[in-house]
């Protein structure tokens, strides 16, 4: 396959626009100082650096508020997007306003049939079902069946939906139920980020109306489509971009985490000791994904997309780091990469003649929580309950 790249309509977006200032830069180095002095100077910066709270700490996230949090989920199910559904659903801490389709696990159509399939499933026929784009903002869509299965969902045959698809074109929903609910909806998008960048980009005034974006997507240290990149930020880096540089209050729950949280068949015999028609369906889903890790040597099934809805339930799941996140949509061997800087700085170059001159270093603006460590079993512990006899 030849490199992926930018397509020229996007290369007008200036996707940096919406970056905070940098502070300013610390003092440079003195005029006329010994380069064994500058050099002195650089080491004793990024010691200095590295000794900090923010790059030596974790960061503890505050106790999940008591009341009802209105959430819409945008969702490409996929049988991962399924359970995290279902979670929701089964939740009585959300106030679930909307579902907005984005295609990536399954083409759009697929997806579309496959959320009103899982809320008429669950008897909720008055949460909105919006189906939106159609493919990424500056690639060809890629799916992703021999995970999910032909359906999406592992091949089971859910009965036909019961619930119509709201009319609506899914950024507008998003647009009008942020508008009808400032500072109340938490947007929670569990697949490529399309959707969410394209109601940014017809409206950018919902930025500071949106409590918290909680993205399932992304990973400072691991790949799973490539050696760097996620699945959801792979299938639209663009986008990606565009969502993490918005100003919002971001979490990103990635790899870091949710490969953390291994759904095994320990788990499995719990789930299936009771029965009920959502915990029936969910216990096929997680069979058909536990053989599936075996086959390839894994001990459990990640749970990626339940993980992120967990987070919005209860965010002491997961501890984060506040940090600058930034897409890479360029590289060869990088495109869909979230490079996470640990440390919120970079080093300052000017130039000099023929060449550059480090002259010091200058603090970047952190733009997302990262989640970086999960009490998996406490969280797997909830998912199994959530749907036990449902």
């Amino acid at each position: 396959m030849p490199p992926l790249t930018r397509q020229g309509t996007l290369d007008s977006l200036e996707l940096r626009a919406a970056r905070s200032p940098k502070p300013a830069p610390p003092p440079c180095a003195r005029a006329g100082e010994s380069r064994a002095g500058l050099s002195w100077q650089r080491l004793l910066l990024v010691l200095l650096l590295a000794a900090s709270p923010l790059a030596a700490q974790t960061e503890p996230r505050p106790a999940a508020p008591n009341e009802r949090r209105a959430v819409i989920i945008d969702t490409d199910p996929g049988t991962d997007d399924a359970m995290a559904i279902l979670l929701a659903l089964s939740s009585p801490e959300l106030d679930v306003r909307a579902f907005t389709v984005v295609p990536g696990n399954v083409t759009a159509d697929q997806a579309l049939d496959n959320a009103l399939r899982l809320v008429s499933l669950a008897g909720r026929c008055d949460v909105p079902v919006a189906g939106g784009a159609r493919r990424p903002l500056a690639q060809k869509l890629i799916t992703a069946e021999f995970v999910h299965g032909e359906n999406g969902l592992a091949g089971i045959e859910l009965p036909a939906p019961g619930c119509a698809a709201d009319a609506r074109f899914a950024p507008d929903l998003i647009i009008d139920l942020v508008h009808a609910m400032p500072g109340e909806i938490t947007l929670v998008p569990v697949g490529p980020l399309t959707n969410i960048a394209l109601a940014l980009l017809k409206d950018p005034t919902i930025v500071p109306l949106v409590k918290e974006v909680v993205i399932m997507g992304g990973s400072i240290t691991e790949g799973n489509v490539t050696a760097v990149a996620e699945a959801n930020i792979f299938n639209d880096p663009e986008a990606a971009e565009l969502v993490f540089q918005a100003g919002w209050k971001v979490t990103m729950v990635g790899l870091d985490v949710t490969h953390k949280t291994n759904f095994g068949r320990q788990h499995l015999e719990r789930l299936a000791r009771t029965h009920g028609t959502l915990n029936d369906f969910a216990t096929e889903v997680m069979a058909f994904l536990v053989e599936l890790a075996a086959d390839f040597g894994a001990d459990g099934t990640p749970m990626h997309d339940p993980l992120a809805v967990g987070v919005v339930l209860d965010p002491s799941f997961v501890r984060t780091r506040h940090m600058r996140i930034d897409v890479e949509t360029r590289g060869e061997h990088t495109r869909g990469a979230t490079v996470g800087n640990r440390h919120n700085a970079v080093e300052r170059n000017e130039p000099e003649g023929d060449r550059l001159k480090m002259t010091g270093i200058d603090r970047v603006e952190p733009n997302a929580h990262v989640a970086v460590e999960v009490d998996a079993e406490r969280f797997l512990a909830l998912f199994i309950e959530r749907l036990r006899n449902r």
